[in-house]
């Protein structure tokens, strides 16, 4: 089932996704768990920098930028 997972850094602006997996480990895992991405948490991409990375997303009423290497390693479904 995996194989129908996406990264977060391949979503466009506005779709919205549901968390399924975190592929990190150590200490980013841990930032992303207190972030509160979690097991089915909702996230939308909001806004993009003018470089392209990071980006905004809207992660449980927050507002909480990712660079692109660190939303490779969320996985999502999207909804």
């Amino acid at each position: 089932m995996i194989d129908n997972y996406i990264s977060l850094s391949s979503l466009s602006i506005g779709e919205k996704c549901k968390v399924k997996k975190l592929t990190s480990e150590g200490l980013i895992r841990r930032r992303m768990l207190d972030l509160g991405i979690i097991d089915n948490t909702i996230i939308e991409p909001l806004h993009q920098s003018p470089s392209g990375d990071p980006v905004a997303y809207s992660i449980r009423g927050a507002v909480i930028a990712l660079r692109s290497e660190l939303a490779a390693m969320i996985l999502v479904e999207k909804l």
